[in-house]
């Protein structure tokens, strides 16, 4: 995608956002492999056979878990960026400066599920106006282009600014049917 074109959509497609996230995962599971490890020398320093039961291997999933969760929501809750957001030069916005806490919980079990389902929550990232996933729309949050150089408002649909509804949004009273659904300003300044 050129510069010309990404400016003119102004939303990050689904191959930005996959790497983004192929980057995210890739600290996540980096991050769990080497408290892993100390966790595994501190159990066999202490005498312990070191034999994973599965006890052992669901509570290792859920926590696993857990910190894959802190580290989505505590990032978008605060700076609206991962990491991996921040190299690809993406950034999640909703209808505030900041998505808030619970918007990133709900987005990130959207994400969840997105996940579970082989992907099929991220189909409808190539086909709608605003590139967004099931996960966007639990959560009524885009996935904007990050200029730096470049301080403009965004548009989220009003009716996911409101709630974070998961379906289409029906036109305010006075509206033109046919038009654009209403929108919400957004400031991207970092």
């Amino acid at each position: 995608m050129t510069d010309a074109s990404r400016a003119d959509s102004g939303y990050a497609g689904l191959v930005t956002r996959a790497v983004a996230l192929l980057i995210d995962a890739a600290l996540i599971d980096a991050i769990a492999l080497v408290v892993g490890a100390a966790l595994n020398i501190i159990v066999s320093a202490l005498g312990g056979s070191g034999n994973l039961n599965l006890l052992g291997a669901l509570a290792g999933g859920f926590a696993w878990l857990l910190w894959s969760g802190a580290y989505f929501v505590t990032f978008w809750t605060v700076t609206g960026q991962t990491p991996g957001d921040r190299m690809m030069r993406i950034r999640v916005v909703g209808p505030g400066p900041k998505i808030g806490f619970v918007r990133a919980v709900r987005r990130f079990v959207g994400l969840v599920l997105c996940t579970i389902t082989l992907g099929a929550g991220f189909i409808p990232v190539l086909f709608d106006d605003q590139r967004r996933g099931l996960h966007d729309r639990l959560a009524g949050t885009v996935v904007r282009w990050d200029d730096a150089s470049r301080d403009s408002a965004v548009a989220v649909p009003a009716a996911e600014a409101a709630g974070g509804s998961a379906g289409g949004s029906a036109p305010t009273p006075g509206s033109d049917p046919g038009s654009a659904s209403p929108t919400t300003a957004v400031r991207t300044a970092g």
